[in-house]
């Protein structure tokens, strides 16, 4: 007789308890949801000056994002990104894997939204932009793991297939220009010095054989002189004693 009862009064309680888990899920999601979105309207491989946007949530109910930090995925350097827009005041600095943009800390609650220009997409199917997001307090969050079910996912741009006939850019032009050597360079200093000093030499000695050829001639007419002259003293001494 009192079975319906009972089990009335256990279905009740386990109703009970699927709400407060169910609340409890809820009341719990908020920080795990925060995260770094991205998206962009040319999403596409290998697509060229590409704007992509980001919007870093706020997760701190007491301190503002001051910077964000990004680490390129592969196939975009450092030196084909340019800033796009951002919050008032702050700076976009290149680095070597990637870039920051930092400025006045934002207000408590308040995204950092900002925007680059990538001068072209790679030939592939996403791009993980994993981002640091610095506090006014010294708090970071790592937005960096690439399992989309972790805690921290970096956030990832999904990149439609290249349009038919679409191929790579060519290099930045500032990155070769660097490089490269100017083939002019070293012959021209190494031959003109070598010329210069040849035809100094060649003058002077050309200058010494004219002068040794002049002395001798000047010697052998000397001795000719001097000898025709000793000659005609013997013959009139030799007529004067007869």
């Amino acid at each position: 007789m009192f079975t319906a009862p009972v089990q009335h009064g256990t279905a009740r309680r386990l109703t009970l308890a699927a709400v407060a888990a169910g609340t409890l899920v809820l009341l719990t999601a908020g920080p795990v949801a925060a995260h770094v979105e991205v998206e962009s309207d040319k999403a596409q491989a290998l697509a060229e000056n590409v704007e992509i946007s980001f919007d870093a949530e706020a997760e701190s109910d007491t301190a503002g994002i001051a910077a964000v930090r990004v680490i390129l995925p592969k196939g975009i350097a450092p030196g084909d990104v340019t800033y796009g827009a951002g919050p008032k005041g702050w700076k976009f600095t290149a680095a070597d894997d990637g870039y920051t943009i930092k400025g006045p800390a934002l207000k408590a609650g308040v995204n950092a939204e900002y925007s680059v220009v990538v001068r072209q997409l790679p030939d592939v199917k996403e791009l993980a932009f994993k981002s640091l997001q610095t506090y006014s307090d010294g708090k970071i969050d790592r937005w960096i793991e690439l399992d989309e079910t972790s805690e921290q996912p970096a956030p990832v741009l999904k990149l439609k297939a290249a349009a038919p006939g679409a191929k790579p850019v060519s290099p930045s032009p500032s990155e070769p220009a660097s490089e490269s050597p100017s083939p002019s360079a070293s012959p021209t200093p190494t031959v003109e010095p070598t010329e210069a000093s040849a035809s100094p030499a060649a003058e002077a000695k050309s200058d010494d054989d004219g002068m040794s050829a002049v002395a001798w001639i000047g010697i052998g007419a000397v001795v000719v002189v001097a000898a025709g002259a000793a000659a005609y003293l013997v013959r009139r001494r030799g007529a004067g004693e007869r």
